[in-house]
């Protein structure tokens, strides 16, 4: 069984895009997918600088118009599972069929937008916490007034709330703590404003049920309404991450191959942290138009489709 999975925020390189607009028809796709989002993405994917796409507003847009870009040039027909996290459930609802990638662009680039705003209310930020007891960790996390926004699995919680509360939260930490560099609290209850803008564009967005399984980063489970995946994907603004659980359902459904889409590198190194020892997955992470022989090969070996063509 194979899964295809598309990364979130933090995962973008400066540059990273230049070799696929390459590729035929790839520069004009991205043109007119720039109409939609609002912002110039072939320049963010291939002239822009680390700072220029750290920015929510470009870098949300930026990461599903990659994944999209790179989808073109896969046999999609024979994916079985497809997932994303945070920003990446947009592309993994277009991938399974439940958006178009022009609604999925148009929905990341408001909310991109509307996040950056709701971040810019309040003096807010997140932290990475390496390490402990999960519970033990949240529990800390939670008595602080912050919010445990991403729950990775490999040993990585994310805290988030307000600035002074993170401050004391580092000073006596359940485990080693890092502060990210992001503009606010994604995933809490700080970002309503922009759960509200998302959730009146979506109203006016046509879905279709999914054509493959595709997780929920509520709680790793399969949705089989489209409907449903299109109301999750606006609650989960405001909802923590729960890859933990997507990580434990690839395990439940026997997942033998995992393909990461570009820019790839972060879902794959904690799925390999997570599924290890006998019957871990094969992984590939497709960066470059180079790597699309072994992703191809590898969809071809592991997929249910291709096992019993």
């Amino acid at each position: 069984m194979l899964a295809v999975l598309s990364p979130g925020q933090g995962s973008q390189k400066p540059g990273f895009l230049t070799q696929w607009l390459e590729l035929p028809g790839a520069r004009d796709r991205l043109t007119s997918w720039s109409q939609l989002a609002g912002v110039d993405l072939v320049h963010l994917g291939t002239d822009a600088d680390a700072e220029e796409i750290k920015d929510t507003a470009r870098t949300q847009p930026l990461l599903v118009a990659a994944a999209l870009l790179a989808a073109d040039h896969l046999p999609l027909a024979q994916v079985d599972v497809v997932a994303g996290h945070s920003v990446g459930e947009l592309a993994a609802a277009a991938l399974a069929g439940v958006l178009t990638p022009e609604a999925a662009i148009t929905l990341a680039g408001v909310r991109g937008r509307e996040m950056a705003a709701a971040c810019a209310l309040e003096p807010t930020g997140m932290s990475a916490v390496l390490g402990g007891d999960p519970e033990e960790v949240v529990a800390a996390i939670e008595a602080q007034g912050l919010y445990a926004a991403n729950r990775n699995g490999a040993g990585q919680i994310v805290a988030a709330g307000a600035l002074d509360a993170l401050a004391k939260f580092a000073e006596d930490p359940p485990a080693k703590v890092r502060a990210l560099a992001v503009a606010g609290a994604f995933h809490t209850p700080y970002m309503a404003p922009a759960e509200q803008a998302l959730g009146v564009v979506a109203a006016g967005v046509a879905v279709a049920d999914p054509a493959r399984i595709v997780l929920s980063n509520r709680d790793g489970s399969a949705v089989t309404a489209g409907q449903e995946l299109l109301q999750r994907l606006v609650k989960q603004v405001t909802a923590p991450v729960r890859w933990d659980l997507v990580v434990a359902t690839l395990r439940e459904l026997g997942v033998t191959g995992i393909l990461e889409l570009p820019p790839a590198g972060t879902l794959a190194g904690l799925v390999k942290r997570e599924l290890k020892g006998d019957g871990a997955p094969e992984i590939v992470t497709l960066n470059k138009p180079d790597d699309l022989a072994a992703a191809r090969d590898l969809i071809a070996r592991h997929s249910t489709e291709g096992a019993h063509s």
